[in-house]
């Protein structure tokens, strides 16, 4: 993320650093490596979710900030093009996952029970998955069945673009990686590895994203 300018380096540095800083917030509006402020902050979402965190979801950090990512472009398991737009209206958790992630794997049974628990219409479970090569959506499909994970649906993005620009910005690190998004694909939360998502920490963090939701 951008650190903002420090008002007595720009003041020190002249025009120079003054233009330095122009260049700079047009770059971060024209979208820079994938920054994408397009949302308005919500301190209190982010203080609802910060509060519902613990436990087996400690490590999640609210970040309700501005990121958002409505046109982050992958695809589902036919390979047609897709955003995180065609599920706008609908809080959601987006999972970037590799059938060569062992934490990844380890992960994939909660997910699946967590699409399970809420109804499709209050909220989402969205994985993508990043195995590469022109095989890469049969290793997944193949992982999902042979895992019995009915309930994940099969999306993907074998170029890499939708994760990079997460790694850009130092939003994601490694994998998994997820995302909590509300209804406007707006940022509010992010994890960095593999959590029980079919626990109590769990749904208490989800049941709060609805509640704002529907508040």
């Amino acid at each position: 993320m951008l650190k903002k300018l420090n008002p007595r380096l720009a003041i020190g540095g002249g025009l120079f650093t003054a233009a330095i800083g122009i260049a700079v917030v047009m770059w971060v509006s024209n979208g820079g490596l994938g920054v994408a402020l397009q949302c308005a902050a919500q301190p209190k979402l982010e203080e609802a979710i910060d509060v519902a965190a613990g436990g087996e979801l400690a490590a999640l950090l609210a970040t309700a900030g501005g990121r958002g990512y409505s046109d982050m472009g992958f695809q589902d398991e036919t390979g047609r093009a897709m955003t995180l737009e065609d599920f706008s209206g609908t809080p959601m958790l987006v999972n970037f996952w590799a059938t060569w992630c062992a934490p990844c794997r380890e992960e994939m049974p909660a997910l699946d029970a967590l699409a399970v628990k809420y109804s499709v219409d209050d909220f989402l479970v969205v994985p993508i998955n990043l195995d590469l090569g022109t095989q890469g959506l049969e290793k997944a499909q193949k992982f999902l069945d042979e895992e019995d994970l009915p309930n994940l649906p099969l999306y993907a993005d074998p170029s890499f673009t939708a994760f990079d620009r997460l790694k850009a910005n130092a939003v994601a690190i490694g994998l998994p990686v997820t995302l909590l998004l509300d209804g406007d694909g707006c940022e509010i939360a992010v994890l960095q590895g593999p959590a029980m998502w079919d626990s109590p920490d769990a749904f208490r963090v989800i049941d709060a994203l609805i509640g704002a939701a529907k508040s």
